[in-house]
């Protein structure tokens, strides 16, 4: 039988591919690529000739890529169509695939051919992508511990490997503790404060497994509605209870797919790997290859902007208890101490009093078919391209949507669009590489993206219909498509967003949310779905900007607690265990001016560090959020829609890849060094002068 992993599409065969078809493909062409790396080497060596850019870099850049498009739809669907037998299948790859990555970063013939090249006078005449690519190469096989004593490089193989299972396992507790939890209502009157959408989509919940009434679950869409609008003080806190012990030894569930003893050996293992390299922590070693120059510098960041946000925070939050203390006076549902599950309930309400703005106000006129034509119409004034739907494709959910995007008729890129929450999908938001741009011996071998999110799914007749809050998720992530669909660099270590410094990956897709909040953009964004498509009304669109900035600054204290515990936890952690909770807490009585609880488990569902790419590297989003603050400020000087300055965006940042220093490509768009201050302002913080 035929594997369709092992055979060459323009597309991943998603109809076609089968659990058993995972690991059999993956080894064969492990083995292929093994064999063929040591005949490359081998003919070097024979020949004695210094390697070139057509002897070495090319046709291993054609093999890795045949491989990734192997891997690519499996870790997809895994993603998004989790089941038992693909999860066992793409969990058995995993440490195959850590060891092959561990032999290629600690293969000294390997490492010395790049070198030869790089020392070769060949090397002049290559381009900027080519050379980025071989001092990246470099860069890697040092940090890989090639230059370690054998008995080293086998602990840093295990090492990698074990990591590979631990950091899928901690998914994979949260994905299951997230799915385990549900809670089944009959009676309507428990519902009482959420909007008609909300009671539809649990109503919906209900009937798909073949219940009266509502489910809850602790899916996005059914979990944010009740912290939001909930009247039932006690179903805020047992829902409020249940996602914040997810995967932990608390709450509902405890034990059960607790992640206490994972987390703890990921952290060990990072340790130890950082120590083989040299490195003093694990956070030293993150940086070694990001846009931040040392781990001082980082932390510095944090705290800077914790000082500048906090006191402006504080206020916020003083506010939002005596708000809350006179909603009790008055017999509206009030309360005299505000509860983790209090908060989100008790800003809305503050925030519909101030401004006369609710979420579900915007709702109707931000149906989702709209938001997309909207979106491709912002991208097309921006940098001149087109998008087009295409119908028939092989898809692997009938949620799935598929989009050409061309330039003057030429294609540049495709990208599959997954909107909606469902059963065996991770939550979240992200887009992931299907196939990378590429000079191949066919010709480009142009880009594909995976753009996924977990909005509210159609309820019987109605559409789809986001909130603005959906919109930028949205936004953000179309904005990462677009740095990886729109690059011209034909070399994939540094095409799209490969080779990027994780601390600028942000940049392109926090960009693109500030047109979410433009007059001149929200007219064709939005259209009232029932009112033939009427845009965002005046008196709407101008409390959504007046409101934009409601309690930003309590926003900014919690994503800088997000930053902080990541970076001290990585960077602090020492070979005798650290408590984590502990050092959560530390870091919260510095920066947190929300209240907690003691049963809370942030920690346990934390799978951006891990189980994705952000360990020692959260404070990224914040980082970015200067850049693009200030890449923005310049459309604010210019027009937003200036074609020339979208077109210089388009040249300087986007499509440069990873090709160039990201402090180099902002530079060069910017004519300057970045700025905090577009994005204290952009924010609503006022920074006191003597703080500043």
């Amino acid at each position: 039988m035929s594997n369709p992993l092992l055979e060459s599409h323009l597309l991943p065969p998603f109809s076609s591919i089968l659990p058993e078809h995972v690991k059999p493909a993956i080894e064969s062409l492990l083995d292929r690529n093994r064999e063929r790396i040591a005949s490359l080497l081998a003919s070097l060596k024979a020949s004695g000739e210094t390697p070139t850019w057509a002897s070495l870099v090319a046709p291993l850049e054609q093999w890795e890529d045949e491989l990734s498009q192997a891997w690519s739809p499996v870790g997809h669907m895994n993603g998004v169509s989790n089941t038992d037998e693909l999860r066992e299948a793409y969990n058995a790859c995993l440490p195959l695939l850590s060891l092959y990555s561990t032999e290629l970063g600690q293969n000294v013939d390997l490492c010395n051919a790049y070198k030869a090249l790089q020392a070769s006078d060949e090397f002049e005449t290559l381009n900027q992508q080519q050379k980025t690519t071989i001092e990246h190469a470099l860069r890697d096989f040092r940090l890989a511990g090639v230059d370690l004593p054998q008995d080293k490089k086998e602990r840093y193989s295990e090492i990698s490997q074990r990591l590979s299972e631990l950091t899928s396992k901690f998914s994979e507790n949260v994905l299951d503790a997230t799915q385990s939890w549900s809670k089944h209502i009959t009676d309507k009157a428990e519902l009482a404060g959420l909007p008609d959408s909300a009671v539809s989509l649990l109503a919906q919940q209900a009937l798909q497994r073949n219940l009266e009434g509502y489910v809850v679950t602790l899916d996005f869409p059914s979990y944010l509605p009740i912290m939001t609008y909930a009247d039932n003080r006690s179903l805020r806190e047992e829902v409020y209870t249940a996602f914040v012990t997810r995967a932990s030894d608390q709450g509902p569930d405890a034990g059960k797919f607790d992640n206490t003893d994972n987390m703890n050996e990921i952290l060990q293992l990072r340790y130890e790997m950082a120590q083989l390299l040299g490195f003093e922590s694990y956070a030293e070693y993150s940086v070694a290859s990001k846009m931040a120059e040392s781990a001082d510098q980082v932390l510095g960041f944090l705290n800077d902007l914790a000082l500048k946000a906090k006191p402006q925070a504080q206020r916020e939050f003083a506010e939002l208890s005596q708000f809350a203390n006179e909603c009790q006076a008055d017999g509206e549902f009030g309360a005299d101490e505000l509860m983790p599950w209090d908060v989100t309930y008790f800003a809305e309400k503050l925030r519909q009093q101030r401004y006369s703005i609710s979420q579900e106000d915007i709702r109707p006129y931000l149906p989702v078919d709209t938001v997309i034509k909207g979106m491709f119409e912002t991208v097309s004034r921006l940098f001149g391209v087109q998008f087009e739907e295409q119908t028939e494709f092989d898809r692997y959910h009938a949620d799935v949507r598929f989009f050409n995007v061309t330039k003057d008729g030429e294609p540049l890129a495709a990208f599959y669009l997954d909107l909606y929450a469902r059963e065996k999908k991770r939550g979240g938001a992200w887009m992931d590489v299907c196939r990378t741009r590429r000079l191949a011996d066919s010709g480009v071998q142009l880009p594909v993206a995976y753009l996924v999110c977990n909005f509210t799914p159609p309820v019987g007749d109605q559409p789809a219909l986001l909130t603005h809050d959906e919109l930028t998720t949205l936004f953000h992530e179309f904005g990462h498509g677009l740095h990886h669909m729109l690059t011209r660099m034909d070399v994939s270590a540094v095409s799209g967003i490969a080779g990027v410094a994780w601390d600028a990956v942000e940049l392109p897709s926090q960009f693109l949310e500030n047109w979410c909040y433009e007059p001149e953009a929200l007219a064709f964004i939005s259209g009232h779905y029932q009112h033939q498509g009427e845009p965002l009304p005046q008196a709407l669109l101008d409390k959504l900007l007046a409101a934009k900035n409601f309690q930003s600054a309590m926003g900014t204290m919690r994503q800088l607690e997000f930053g902080l515990f990541d970076f001290h936890l990585h960077h602090e952690y020492r070979s005798e265990p650290l408590d984590v909770q502990a050092l959560l807490n530390d870091v919260r009585s510095q920066v947190t001016v929300v209240p907690t609880v003691p049963f809370g488990r942030f920690q346990h569902g934390f799978t951006h560090i891990f189980a994705g790419g952000y360990a020692a590297g959260y404070y990224s989003y914040k980082w970015a959020e200067v850049l693009s603050a200030d890449a923005f400020s310049r459309f604010e000087e210019e027009g937003i829609f200036n074609a020339e300055t979208g077109q210089s965006f388009l040249d300087e940042i986007l499509s440069q890849g990873g090709s160039r220093e990201a402090s180099e490509l902002f530079a060069n768009f910017r004519g300057r060094s970045p700025s905090v201050e577009p994005l204290l302002r952009h924010c609503g913080i006022e920074v006191n002068e003597e703080i500043a």
